[in-house]
C-alpha cells in the first residue's frame, strides 16, 4: 500500500511506529557509544597494558587511549562491506521489516553481552562493540529507507526531525535511569564497574524491547523478486550494490550531496563517540558529571531538532544545514582554546546538543528527496556509512593525531577540516535538480 492508498490516520500510525525505532536504538548511541563504553573500555585496556604502557593485540603496539578510536574505525570498515549488501538485498527482496528485525536483535544481543566485559577483557569489549555497531548501522539503513515510503515530500523534514527528536528523548530517558543507578551504586552495594556493565546491558534490553513497536506497525511494500538461477543471496546483493554505484553516476547532484554528507557527518559522529573519552581522560570528569552532561545533550538535541526544522521552514533545508556546519566548526575551535574545566565542558555539550539534532535530522530528510523511487535502502546503505555513530575516517584521524601528538586538543582540532570541506561541497549542491532527477523529470 503506497501513500495515496493510506488514510491520514493510517499514515500517522505508521509514522509513530517508525519514531519508536529511533527511540529504541538511541539507547545504544547514548549509553554505549557516547557515554559508558569509551571510558570503560579505555580503563580495561589500561589494566591490560604491559610494562611499556601499551596493549598488544595481534602483535600491534597500541596506546590504550587510542584503542577505542581504532575500534570505532574498524566497526565502520566492516560496515563498508556489510551495509551496501544489506540495503541492496532489502530493496531486492522487499523484506525491509524482516531485515530490520534481524539486525536490530543481533545488535541488541551483542550489546547485552557487554555485561561480561571486565578485568582485562578489552578484546572482548572491542569485538562485541564492532559486531554491535555493524548491526546497528545495518538496521539504521533499513529504518532510514522507510522515511520516503511513509511521508510525503512536504512532510519529510518534520517527520525526520520528530524521529530524531523522539530518539534523543528515548536515549535520555534510559540515561536518567542509568545515572540514578550509577550514582547510587555504592549505596546499593555494587561497584562502579558493575554499574557500568549493567548500564551497557540495559541499552541492549531497551533496544530489543522497544523495537517490537515498529515491527508491529511498519509494513513491507512492493513485490519480492526471486533469486536468478544459479545465484545466491550474497552474489545478488553484491551485484545489486555494484548496480547502485553505477546508478549514482546518473544522479550527480545526489552524489555530490552524499560526498559532502559523508565528510562533514564523519566529524559529527567522531565528536559524539569520543566526547565521553575527552571528558573522562583529559578533563578528569567523574562519571556522575559526565553522565549529567551527556544526559543534557540528549534533551537539548530534541530542542535542536525542532529549532532547525523551524529554521529550514523559514529558509531552506540546505541553508539550515550550512548554518549548523558553521556552528560545528566554531565549537571545535572553542574546545581547543577554552574547554579546560568541567563547567566549560557543560557549555560545549549544550552547543553540541543544540546543533547535533538539527544537522542530522535535516540531512536525512534532504537526502531522502534525492533518491530514486524503489531504491531507498540501496542509497541509504551508502549514506549510513557516516550516520549515527558509524564514522570511520574521523575516529582514525583522531586516534592517529592523539597517538602522534599525545594531546586530545590537537586531535579534536584536526576535525575542523571535515566541516570546512563539507560546507564547500554542500553549498554547491543543486537540491531542485537532484530531486527532479530522482523523480525522473530530468
Amino acid at each position: 500500500m503506497d501513500l495515496s492508498q493510506q488514510t491520514p490516520l493510517e499514515r500517522k500510525r505508521e509514522q509513530v511506529g517508525w519514531y519508536f525505532y529511533d527511540w529504541a536504538n538511541s539507547a545504544f548511541a547514548s549509553t554505549v557509544l557516547t557515554l559508558f563504553l569509551g571510558p570503560y573500555l579505555t580503563s580495561i585496556a589500561r589494566a591490560a597494558a604491559g610494562a611499556d604502557g601499551f596493549v598488544h593485540p595481534f602483535g600491534l603496539s597500541i596506546d590504550p587511549r587510542a584503542f577505542w578510536g581504532y575500534c570505532v574505525s574498524l566497526s565502520v570498515i566492516g560496515q563498508v562491506f556489510v551495509l551496501p549488501l544489506v540495503g541492496a538485498l532489502a530493496d531486492y527482496k522487499r523484506s525491509k521489516r524482516q531485515f530490520l528485525a534481524l539486525f536490530a536483535y543481533l545488535g541488541a544481543f551483542a550489546t547485552m553481552a557487554m555485561f561480561f566485559v571486565q578485568g582485562e577483557r578489552y578484546l572482548l569489549g572491542g569485538g562485541l562493540f564492532i559486531f554491535a555497531n555493524v548491526a546497528f548501522g545495518a538496521a539504521n539503513v533499513i529504518s532510514n529507507s522507510f522515511l520516503s515510503e511513509l511521508s510525503t515530500p512536504e512532510e519529510r523534514d518534520s517527520v525526520s526531525s520528530r524521529g530524531w527528536g523522539f530518539g534523543y528523548l528515548g536515549g535520555g530517558v534510559l540515561l536518567v535511569l542509568n545515572l540514578a543507578f550509577f550514582s547510587n551504586a555504592e549505596a546499593l552495594g555494587v561497584t562502579e564497574a558493575f554499574a557500568v556493565r549493567i548500564s551497557l546491558a540495559s541499552a541492549g534490553l531497551w533496544w530489543a524491547g522497544f523495537t517490537l513497536i515498529p515491527l508491529a506497525r511498519l509494513r513491507n511494500r512492493g513485490i519480492p523478486q526471486d533469486l536468478p538461477p544459479g545465484e545466491n543471496i550474497l552474489s545478488v546483493g553484491f551485484n545489486q550494490f555494484l548496480h547502485t554505484v553505477k546508478d549514482l553516476r546518473n544522479y550527480p547532484q545526489t552524489m555530490l550531496f552524499l560526498i559532502a554528507y559523508l565528510i562533514y557527518n564523519d566529524a559529527v559522529q567522531t565528536v559524539i563517540s569520543l566526547a565521553g573519552q575527552f571528558g573522562s581522560d583529559e578533563l578528569k570528569m567523574p562519571m556522575s558529571k559526565l553522565t549529567m552532561a551527556i544526559l543534557m545533550v540528549q534533551f537539548v538535541a530534541f530542542l535542536g531538532a525542532m529549532l532547525f526544522n523551524f529554521i529550514a521552514s523559514r529558509l531552506t533545508t540546505q541553508k539550515a544545514i550550512l548554518i549548523a556546519l558553521v556552528i560545528w566548526a566554531l565549537t571545535l575551535g572553542y574546545i581547543f582554546v577554552a574547554v579546560k574545566t568541567h563547567e566549560e565542558f557543560f557549555i560545549m555539550s549544550f552547543i553540541v546538543g543544540l546543533v547535533m539534532g538539527g544537522s542530522q535530522a535535516l540531512s536525512r530528510s534532504l537526502f531522502s528527496l534525492m533518491i530514486p523511487v524503489g531504491k531507498e535502502a540501496e542509497y541509504f546503505s551508502v549514506y549510513e556509512i557516516s550516520d549515527k555513530g558509524t564514522s570511520w575516517l574521523g575516529p582514525l584521524v583522531f586516534a592517529l593525531a592523539l597517538q602522534t601528538t599525545g594531546t586530545y586538543r590537537s586531535a579534536i582540532l584536526s576535525l575542523v577540516v571535515f566541516f570546512v570541506i563539507g560546507f564547500i561541497l554542500l553549498s554547491r549542491v543543486d537540491v531542485r535538480q537532484a530531486a527532479s532527477a530522482a523523480r525522473g523529470e530530468g
